[in-house]
Parts: C-alpha cells; sequence; structure tokens
C-alpha cells in the first residue's frame, strides 16, 4: 500500500490541542519588562525553556501585547519563576489590566532596572534580547541571561488547568538547583 493511498485522519481541534498542553504540567513564570513610559509591564508565561548554555539563552512565548512590545523596544526582559504562593500574582498577570504592578511589590533590580516581583518569585533571570520568531498567535522571544537572582522556594506549578506546587516536604531540596548525577541525570 502506496502512503497516499492512506485515508487522513481529520486534524486535531484548537480544544484538543488545549487538552494535549494542559496535560503537561509546567512552572510558571511573570515576564516583565518597562515599557516605552518607563512604566513596568509584564504577562504570565507557561512557555519557557532552557535554550543554550553556550551562552546562557532562554526562551518564552508571549501573545502579542503591551509586553512583547516592551521586550521588543527596550531590549530587555526578566523572568520571574513563581512560587508556589504566587497563585494570585499569576492570575493577576494573565488578566489585561493596567495598574497590575500597584497591587504587588515589586522593585526594579540588576543593571537593567528590570521589574522583580518582589514577594511572589523565588527566582529572576535578566535578559536582553536575542532573536524573536513569530509563530501563529504568539512570537518566540529569546534572551540571553545576563543576571540571575535566586532564592529559597517551592516552585508554582500549572497543568490539567489547575495551579499546583511542586510535591515535597523537603524545602531543602528544592532550594538547590538540580544537577547532573554522574550517570548523566537532568541539569
Amino acid at each position: 500500500m502506496r502512503p497516499d493511498d492512506l485515508t487522513s485522519p481529520p486534524a486535531p481541534t484548537e480544544g484538543e490541542f488545549l487538552d494535549l498542553m494542559s496535560a503537561f504540567p509546567t512552572g510558571v513564570a511573570v515576564v516583565t519588562a518597562n515599557g516605552d513610559d518607563d512604566q513596568p509591564v509584564g504577562a504570565t508565561c507557561s512557555s519557557l525553556a532552557s535554550v543554550s548554555l553556550a551562552p546562557l539563552v532562554l526562551l518564552v512565548c508571549l501573545r502579542e501585547g503591551r509586553t512583547l512590545d516592551a521586550v521588543v523596544n527596550s531590549g530587555r526582559f526578566a523572568v520571574n519563576l513563581l512560587r508556589a504562593s504566587g497563585r494570585g500574582a499569576a492570575r493577576l498577570f494573565a488578566a489585561p489590566a493596567a495598574d497590575k504592578f500597584t497591587k504587588i511589590r515589586w522593585s526594579a533590580w540588576g543593571q537593567d532596572g528590570l521589574p522583580r516581583l518582589l514577594d511572589d518569585a523565588f527566582a529572576t533571570a535578566g535578559c536582553r534580547l536575542r532573536r524573536t520568531v513569530e509563530m501563529g498567535d504568539h512570537t518566540v522571544v529569546f534572551g540571553e541571561v545576563r543576571e540571575i537572582r535566586h532564592r529559597t522556594g517551592v516552585p508554582l506549578l500549572y497543568g490539567l488547568r489547575k495551579f499546583s506546587s511542586w510535591p515535597t516536604t523537603d524545602l531543602d531540596a528544592a532550594a538547590a538547583p538540580a544537577r547532573a548525577d554522574q550517570d548523566g541525570g537532568p541539569r
């Protein structure tokens, strides 16, 4: 039988795709930047991945809006990894409100004065924009990590369309970044 003789299954729907991705739990971050008016902007993001160790590069996926505009225009952004108690911040920055930064504690941080969430993030990476790639209704933003601030904390997770926290009672283990064992485990 030739491949063109086979009947293709119907293309997946948007709902089926969302169901698939909701079954993949991930950490939650808030991407922040300084807008043209020097006012901080930010958006909740669960599409975050490491890309390279040399140079240190990560990626985030952002929808069209004020945060993406600020990242592209300023060439700088911060990735705030939310702690388990940061559910309120995750919801706040997922909404299209203009006054988000009046409802949380934050400060200008690092060499670029990027907005860092003081109470809700346990780690923050300050990045310089390397490249963007438009992909459908999102833009993939690649950032070179220039500085990191890390404190003890248990990460906020999102999966199956709900928030959760890392399933551990050992806060010391959660505070130390994972390192590879001699057998080549995760980094």
